[in-house]
């Protein structure tokens, strides 16, 4: 199970800034998947983007423009989906032949731990 950071963008500049200045060593999470708010991931989690996440893990497609003629939907629009869900650690999009891009599941499952009292959330996936 990978934990993912949750902090502010204001946090994010900080941490960056920081480390810049050599005022600390980069956190051994730099450079990972992080979010702003656990929100942010629950928001790309609609039950669209689920059915997507479902059609890559059941049929494995050779391309995201299969992927896109199996679900009906335009490849761009499958395309900036799949780069998005990238972007949170929840896909990997691996170069096929020539320009292809295959994409993968890279979780099945998000925890969620908020605590009604803090910003700071926790996200595990698995």
């Amino acid at each position: 199970m990978t934990t993912t950071k949750v902090q502010t963008l204001q946090e994010l500049k900080a941490e960056m800034l920081a480390v810049a200045r050599g005022e600390r060593i980069p956190p051994v999470d730099a450079g990972g998947v992080s979010y702003e708010s656990a929100g942010a991931v629950l928001r790309l989690l609609t039950a669209e983007n689920r059915e997507l996440l479902a059609a890559i893990d059941q049929t494995h497609p050779e391309s995201v423009a299969a992927l896109a003629k199996q679900l009906h939907r335009a490849e761009p629009n499958v395309s900036r989906t799949l780069s998005k869900l990238e972007a949170c650690g929840l896909v990997r999009l691996r170069q096929g032949k020539g320009k292809t891009k295959i994409p993968e599941v890279l979780a099945r499952s998000i925890h969620v731990d908020i605590d009604v009292f803090s910003i700071h959330d926790k996200i595990s996936m698995a």
